[in-house]
């Protein structure tokens, strides 16, 4: 998003703080957008939600995770499980755990879809450590 303060090359402080906690969170770089929706994404969910002080990444990622099994979100549930295994807040037995406690919680119909879909993600996390080292 420019402003008249900054050139369409020029990004915002607000828009890098934004794009700096989104890599953070999903542990790759992430370039700037276009459009209204990645503005707010960035500027406002990034730039202050994710970057407030009071909660660790770890705990946002647990809430999130929780929110969107709730609500039957399991591919973008997919996405933040790699992440987080990615970036180390996370193992794969916590994956297990969650998925398990939620279970209690979503349904259990809801919660094996987690619990499958997390044991995808773990092999894909396993995989890709093996390849890599």
């Amino acid at each position: 998003m420019t402003t008249p303060e900054t050139s369409p090359q020029e990004t915002s402080p607000q828009r890098q703080k934004g794009l700096d906690m989104m890599s953070r969170v999903y542990g790759w770089d992430m370039q700037d957008g276009p459009g209204d929706f990645f503005a707010h994404t960035a500027d406002q969910l990034f730039g202050e939600v994710w970057t407030r002080e009071k909660l660790s990444l770890r705990d946002r990622r647990l809430l999130l995770l929780g929110a969107l099994a709730a609500t039957g979100q399991v591919d973008v549930a997919e996405i933040q499980a790699g992440a987080a295994l990615g970036n180390g807040e996370l193992d794969g037995d916590d994956l297990l755990e969650i998925a398990l406690f939620l279970c209690y919680y979503i349904g259990w119909p809801q919660g094996t879809k987690l619990n499958m879909m997390f044991g995808e993600v773990i092999k894909k996390h396993k995989k890709a450590q093996r390849n890599s080292g």
